[in-house]
């Protein structure tokens, strides 16, 4: 399969603040064109300030950005016309209705149409179900409905790319459904989504790719298939101690029980042993097996297991 052109590529991008704290540290991170990128990370892993460094808010300390094949934040005049981007929430003039704020950010673009600016705000409130809201002061808007409103500021015109950090932050499950199937609906429309989030679950439903950030420092990326496939040996059984001893025998390792008799472990990478043998060997030695095989891992599992830490909670 051939690979993708990268929208967002960076070779060894660093970001140290004064005082000598390292928010990112020598990120090399590739987004396919095309994709459904899933950023993940821990609280403080830096995921905010890399997004910051990619837009050109804030500047590296070293390394290099490219961002839509141009230089990150030298280009900043000419790619930021082809992306769309909601960080750390929308900025609203709580004073003026939802369609208001729409048309003044809209009028702030140089770049953007007046004939087709009413055309395209009311277009955009449709598409992320907020047309019937859209003469409702903003101040009087839930923070879900903000997320929203936040999204259409993006959706105003066709976008190479669009950056979302915690798109669904405050939505409800219909309301995050809905983006969910927006985020779908934008990539088959052959915009690239980078998105930041820590429901990994989303993240699994979602994204094709997906890169794991810890204490400033990329950990992996991949397509997301790749990255939670990651299976265990789990085995059911009332004698979980005889089972246990003879799977670290065998070369099975961080093996695992539970108090209702299951004992999980991770096969070894080479020679990956056939599981017949295995299960032979622990009938051999007296061992009731009661359930064998294969558990494939959540994304979650894989976060987990990669970083040694809970996932971000807080955004």
């Amino acid at each position: 399969m051939e690979e993708l052109p990268a929208v967002i590529s960076t070779h060894g991008l660093t970001k140290r603040y004064r005082g000598g704290q390292l928010a990112v540290d020598g990120l090399d991170l590739t987004v396919p064109r095309g994709s459904v990128f899933g950023f993940l990370g821990p609280n403080g892993s830096g995921k905010t300030t890399t997004i910051r460094m990619l837009m050109g808010l804030i500047e590296p300390t070293s390394g290099t950005a490219r961002v839509l094949g141009e230089p990150m934040p030298r280009a900043v005049r000419t790619v930021l016309p082809r992306v769309g981007a909601l960080i750390e929430g929308p900025a609203l003039y709580g004073f003026l209705s939802g369609r208001d704020n729409l048309l003044r950010y809209d009028s702030a673009d140089p770049t953007a149409d007046p004939r087709t600016r009413r055309d395209r705000v009311g277009e955009a409130l449709d598409r992320v179900g907020l047309a019937a809201a859209a003469s409702k002061k903003a101040r009087a808007y839930s923070l879900g409905m903000k997320q929203r409103l936040g999204l259409a500021a993006a959706l105003l015109r066709p976008r190479d790319l669009l950056v979302l950090d915690e798109p669904t932050n405050g939505l409800d499950p219909q309301g995050m459904r809905e983006i969910r199937s927006l985020v779908r609906s934008l990539a088959a429309d052959g915009t690239t989504v980078f998105l930041s989030s820590h429901l990994l679950d989303e993240i699994e439903q979602v994204c094709t790719h997906a890169a794991v950030m810890t204490r400033g420092r990329l950990i992996t990326q991949g397509p997301v298939d790749a990255l939670a496939a990651r299976s265990r040996l789990a085995v059911t059984t009332p004698d979980t101690a005889d089972t246990v001893r003879v799977l670290k025998e065998l070369g099975v390792t961080d093996l695992e029980t539970t108090a209702d008799g299951k004992v999980t472990g991770d096969l070894p990478p080479d020679p990956v042993p056939d599981l017949a043998d295995l299960n032979a060997a622990l009938v051999a030695a007296g061992v009731r097996v009661r359930g064998f095989g294969l558990e494939r891992a959540s994304l979650e599992d894989a976060f987990l297991a990669l970083t040694g830490e809970g996932f971000d909670v807080a955004g």
